[in-house]
Order: C-alpha cells, then sequence, then structure tokens
C-alpha cells in the first residue's frame, strides 16, 4: 500500500457545545479508495467538512501532501488539490451542462488551461458529453451526481471527498457512479468516501475506516472489514451472515 496522502489526528469539533468528532485518527493511502462507515451520528460527514474547512476544529491536525492544511479555507484546500463532493444535490439547474462543469474552475489559478480540463472531464463522462448543451435539470439523478464529480475534477484534485454517492439512484446508477470512482483511482486520485451502502461500497474500495462516536473504531482492508462478523452485524445489517448462509 502506498503512503498516506491524508492523515487526521486526534480531531475534536462539533457544532456549537455539542461535540461530534471525539479523537478522530486515520490516515488514506494514496491512489486507493477509502470509505469511512458507522452509524448515524458518528461523525462521518462532519470529519468531512472539518478536512475541507467548513468546521473549525478545537483540536487535532490534518496533513495532506506532507503539509499541514488544519483550518485552511475551502479556496486554499482545492488549490492543494483538495475537493469536495457534498451530499444531495449540488448543481444548477437552469445551466447548461457544460456551463455546470465550467464553474467548477472558478478558483482556479491564472493560466489554468480550462477549456482543455472540460473536454478532459467530459471524456470521463460520455452521458454529460451528449447532453453538455441541455439544462442541467434534464439529467437524471444519476447524471446530475455525474455531473458533481465531473465539476470536481476541473482543479485535478489529488483526493476527493464524495458524501453519499448513490443516494436516490437506481442500482445501475449506482454502479456506474462506482465503476467511475474506480476509474479516477485507477488514474492516480485518492478517493474518500462515505457511503449508506456500506457493503457495496467496501466492495469496490481498498481500506475501510469504521466510525463511532466520533472515534476511530477500526481501520483495515476493505475486505477483511467485510467479512469481520461483528461489523456485519453492528453496520452492515448482518449481511455477511445471510451471504454466509
Amino acid at each position: 500500500m502506498s503512503d498516506p496522502i491524508l492523515s487526521v489526528h486526534n480531531l475534536v469539533g462539533g457544532y456549537g457545545k455539542m461535540t461530534i468528532l471525539n479523537g478522530t485518527t486515520f490516515a488514506v493511502p494514496s491512489a486507493t479508495i477509502t470509505t469511512i462507515i458507522g452509524p448515524n451520528g458518528a461523525g462521518k460527514s462532519t470529519v468531512f467538512k472539518a478536512i475541507f474547512g467548513l468546521l473549525k476544529l478545537r483540536e487535532g491536525k490534518i496533513s495532506f501532501a506532507g503539509r499541514d492544511v488544519t483550518n485552511l479555507s475551502q479556496r486554499a484546500l482545492l488549490n492543494a488539490g483538495i475537493c469536495y463532493v457534498p451530499q444531495g444535490r449540488n448543481i444548477f439547474p437552469e445551466l447548461s451542462v457544460r456551463h455546470n462543469i465550467e464553474l467548477g474552475g472558478v478558483a482556479a489559478d491564472k493560466g489554468l488551461d480550462l477549456p482543455k480540463r472540460i473536454e478532459a472531464a467530459l471524456d470521463l463522462f460520455p452521458a454529460l458529453r451528449r447532453k453538455s448543451a441541455q439544462q442541467a435539470s434534464t439529467l437524471s439523478g444519476g447524471e446530475q451526481k455525474q455531473l458533481e464529480i465531473a465539476r470536481s475534477l476541473l482543479l485535478e484534485p489529488k483526493l476527493v471527498l464524495v458524501d453519499e454517492p448513490s443516494i436516490g439512484l437506481s442500482p445501475l446508477m449506482v454502479q456506474q457512479t462506482f465503476d467511475i470512482l474506480k476509474s479516477l483511482r485507477d488514474r492516480g486520485v485518492t478517493i474518500l468516501m462515505i457511503e449508506q451502502n456500506a457493503r457495496s461500497a467496501l466492495e469496490i474500495s481498498d481500506i475501510g475506516i469504521v466510525l463511532e462516536l466520533g472515534q476511530t473504531r477500526m481501520v483495515d482492508d476493505a475486505r477483511r472489514i467485510l467479512n469481520d462478523p461483528r461489523i456485519g452485524q453492528l453496520f452492515l445489517g448482518g449481511a455477511m451472515e445471510e451471504s454466509a448462509a
């Protein structure tokens, strides 16, 4: 396994007086898919917000590519190579597909060849290329999620944070979205994902992380986590025992 591109150490933070992250610690190897699982309220989305500078930490350190990025601004993090695809739909429905992708370059440094980057993003998403002139509102739910991922790639990130990419998608679109994430991993992009469909996400992942009550309970090879009967009962709905029966 490659060296970590992202390390979070002893993160403590939350909202107001409520502490959500309570010593969260883990590392993410470069050019891998890592999936975070855990019950509701475990701090999964909160740790993403902390990594992307949307939550000011009380304690702890976040390192990215050997640099301390704790509490940096979102613009600084984007330019450092971190992109965030949040949960839900985050598109501009009245704009065209192409214009939505172009907005991914708003934070770009001067001199970036945006037309070339847009074409490279569309090459990864043939359905978006076919519909590039259409309003984004005409896309299916799965295509809108692909649009969000395509937009995040415009700055050629080293790390993409993806929060619940399968919500509201058909099984076919879930598979297509996961295939895209695997393709990005194979191109050297690191994917850190939160996913409600934990079993399917772990099946395409290299590393699994289990969070509970804002603490890291386990970091291991994704396959070993899938085959751990304790994890199956607690976080995968007993799926492992059912499949073994």
